[in-house]
């Protein structure tokens, strides 16, 4: 049976600061619907109605150019291993770009990882729980290195060339800004 909460209690911090792998939910009015999973430890709970993660360049920025249209983003946990679970952030995002005021404060609080990009800041408004009970389990054994060894590779100027054709614009043709935001910034 599902629950509902306004905010994050105590056991439901322990669970998402346990989990390897987290789901982000996005969409425009307009837009197709994006679901991304995330790992490499990129997510903190800032407060018990607040979560921020950290964004590594990938081949899209779906998430970035839906939150600058529309601010809703659900974040999904479920339980691999243990009692089942899944747990629901629901709330407004806003994308916090390498050179906005706030970024030095909240990659603080993150291990830094290659190809990083934007930093999302959920407001939570809503904590749901339900069951889990079709998820099956799943045993971890290591993070993948293959996108950090990528991004270090290509270093700052190939990220940036990266960023240029593959970054700016969602596959609806939404702008995620990356362009202006960050790399106009670096050049001026």
């Amino acid at each position: 049976m599902g629950k509902r909460f306004e905010t994050l209690n105590n056991k439901h911090i322990e669970f998402i600061q346990a989990q390897k792998v987290y789901f982000v939910g996005t969409a425009t009015e307009n837009s197709r619907v994006n679901v991304s999973p995330k790992g490499m430890d990129s997510l903190r709970v800032i407060s018990n109605n607040r979560v921020a993660w950290l964004n590594v360049t990938g081949s899209g920025n779906e998430t970035s150019a839906h939150v600058q249209q529309n601010s809703r983003m659900t974040l999904m946990f479920c339980a691999f291993e243990g009692p089942p679970l899944i747990l629901r952030l629901y709330g407004s995002a806003k994308v916090i770009h390498k050179n906005d005021a706030e970024w030095g404060k909240f990659f603080a609080l993150f291990n830094p990882l290659p190809g990083a990009r934007q930093i999302f800041d959920l407001s939570i408004e809503l904590v749901q729980t339900s069951c889990g009970m079709g998820v099956p389990y799943y045993e971890y054994s290591e993070d993948r290195e293959l996108l950090n060894n990528w991004a270090q590779k290509i270093g700052n100027e190939g990220l940036k060339k990266y960023w240029l054709e593959k970054n700016q614009l969602s596959i609806d043709e939404i702008p995620s800004n990356i362009a202006t935001k960050i790399l106009k910034f670096e050049l001026s």
